[in-house]
């Protein structure tokens, strides 16, 4: 049993790549709490993606016993949380379960979009903030500069910043007595009725589901039977134990600590995030204030490349949503694709992710359709449908008006690329609402259609910026718009894998860039095939594919030219008929290609 005043729980909070997971290795290592044999760069990012990406996509806890300066031992639970914004949750989530933050600014680029989002998720939870600067082994690492950046920008007293290089170990030993001495203890009754947050939860395979849980009143015990507010379901306790990065057995979790327990509970769905968990007798009478349900923004279509494996992609599908919780799937089919699912994510990256942990955990080939986001169509009748699919999209005499889903996007940018990023904002369809100077680097708040972000914002942004620009972004509602569904025929067939909701102003470019695009990826047939870009019943734009040429007036030297004639003519016929009943193969890169189109 730790006394309370001797425990302290924080999170790491960081722009991507500015030394969160590295700073945790090092805090790990520092303090003994994991072998120099088994050290490994990242300790704390277990999956492949992970590792090979060198981003976090999962937060991870650790707790950590230091001996301070002072002679006392303390417990230190620590969340490494992810930068990236499509996992924004994942962040906000874990700042519930701790008290205070490390803010990792790097001190040659100092503070970036995500960098203030994180933040104030942490002040949003009342944390106390210790910033910490990294990488000053650096040469271009300039402390004194970041320290009045920070305390403009994001407004916390920084004159009192630690100092740290997490590759080389310097500073560390500051950072963990900063730790004990300006993070505050964590408050809570140990003699009243249990109160404990679950955190996170995934499976594994031979535990079934482990439950991460913070205990904010009240003390939980192996054999205990406990109840989940939520959904009312009760279980026994099989174990509990720390993470040490390891799971390590413990006989009872007190308040303020953070722990896992596992009660041979079969599926995840059970278990949901922000959940209170109580004992089944005597209990708590009211659950603690959970989070809000993660709400998925980007909508696409998985879809097996070889029919055979929809039974496998099933399987796959169902066990990732048993580890992710912001992942949402149903079933779909297409006329094109054959059988698959329509599945919800919380970002572009969020999709990369899955659909290559779907690839490499499972070996399943996918084809992946447009992403789209959900739009809301008002119907004559006055009823409101969700539309998740562009290819689902209801007869337009019977609708009033569609709106689109529109976010807050801010942007940072060095100088020299401030009018490029202006350009590309205007070009998908933003409003300016403020541009404004964080020190001497420009920050701009965007209103933006989400429809324009999901394709491949991130990416044209990082190119016209060369790498240096950080954007994040909140939805912020609906707004209406005139917007129409354009459908891609091919052969005179509607391609329902390649439909997509555009602004009326811009389909017509769109179109044209959309068939030109498939001209050259669909390979030529033995018949002429038609490309079409239509809105309703109007084609907007159409490229024709020639057809392969046998040349049959080969055998005919001199003679009638009738007798050409009528060879000519019983091919062309026969071309016809082709036309008719062929069938186009459009191959896989083609359709992924389609629709990585740049603007």
């Amino acid at each position: 049993m730790t006394e309370l005043s001797h425990i302290r729980n924080f999170s790491i909070v960081a722009h991507i790549d500015h030394g969160k997971s590295t700073l945790a290795d090092r805090l790990i290592q520092s303090t003994g709490t994991v072998q120099d044999r088994e050290m490994k760069a990242q300790l704390l990012d277990s999956m492949d993606i992970e590792r090979e990406r060198g981003i976090t996509i999962k937060a991870q806890t650790v707790r950590i016993d230091y001996k301070a300066l002072n002679g006392e031992t303390y417990v230190l639970n620590l969340i490494d949380t992810p930068g990236h914004v499509d996992f924004a949750y994942e962040v906000s989530r874990s700042m519930r379960a701790v008290e205070g933050s490390l803010l990792v600014v790097d001190s040659t680029q100092g503070v970036e979009a995500q960098t203030l989002a994180n933040v104030y998720h942490a002040l949003d939870a009342d944390h106390e903030i210790v910033p910490v600067l990294n990488k000053i082994d650096l040469p271009a690492s300039e402390p004194d500069r970041i320290k009045e950046q920070i305390e403009d920008v994001i407004g916390i007293d920084a004159s009192e910043a630690m100092l740290v290089s997490a590759k080389t170990g310097e500073g560390i030993r500051e950072t963990l007595e900063a730790i004990v001495h300006r993070l505050p203890a964590p408050k809570g009754d140990r003699d009243a009725p249990l109160k404990a947050m679950l955190v996170d939860s995934w499976y594994d395979l031979y535990l079934g589901v482990v439950v991460l849980v913070r205990i904010m009143d009240g003390v939980l015990k192996k054999n205990d039977r406990i109840k989940f507010m939520q959904n009312g379901t009760i279980h026994q306790v099989d174990r509990i134990g720390v993470f040490k990065p390891g799971m390590l057995p413990v006989d009872e979790l007190g308040p303020g600590e953070i722990g896992f327990l596992t009660a041979s509970i079969k599926q995840v769905r059970d278990t949901k995030v922000g959940d209170t968990i109580t004992h089944e007798k005597k209990g708590a009478d009211k659950p603690l204030p959970g989070f809000a349900p993660s709400v998925p923004v980007v909508f696409c279509g998985l879809f097996p490349v070889d029919s055979a494996e929809f039974e496998d992609l099933r399987n796959a599908i169902e066990k990732l949503a048993l580890n992710d919780a912001s992942f949402s799937y149903e079933m779909e089919t297409s006329a094109a694709l054959g059988f698959g699912f329509r599945c919800g994510f919380l970002g572009l990256l969020h999709l990369e992710v899955i659909r290559d942990r779907i690839d490499r955990e499972y070996d399943i080939d996918l084809i992946t359709t447009a992403p789209s986001v959900v739009y809301h169509v008002h119907m004559r009748d006055g009823t409101m449908h969700e539309l998740h699919n562009p290819a689902d999209m209801p007869d337009l005499t019977h609708v009033d008006h569609i709106e689109e889903p529109r976010i807050k996007a801010t942007i940072m940018v060095p100088d020299d690329y401030l009018g490029d990023v202006l350009k590309l904002c205007q070009d998908r369809r933003g409003i300016q609402i403020e541009l404004t100077y964080a020190g001497s680097r420009p920050l701009v708040v965007y209103d933006l259609p989400l429809n324009e972000v999901v394709f491949d914002f991130y990416d044209r942004l990082k190119s016209v910026t060369k790498g240096y620009a950080s954007f994040d972004y909140q939805i912020t509602g609906y707004r209406q718009d005139n917007l129409v569904k354009m459908s891609i025929l091919v052969n005179d067939e509607p391609v329902d894998a390649l439909s997509m909701m555009v602004h009326r102003d811009r389909a017509e470019m769109r179109g044209r860039a959309m068939v030109e695009k498939l001209k050259e990826l669909i390979p030529r047939h033995m018949f002429k095939i038609p490309i079409q870009a239509a809105i309703g019943g109007k084609v907007i734009a159409r490229e024709t594919l020639s057809a392969m040429r046998k040349d049959v007036t080969a055998k005919c030297y001199g003679g009638d030219a009738t007798r050409k004639r009528k060879l000519l003519d019983k091919q062309k016929a026969g071309k016809k008929k082709m036309r008719q009943f062929g069938k186009v193969d459009i191959p896989q890169e083609a359709f992924i290609s389609a629709l990585k189109m740049d603007s």
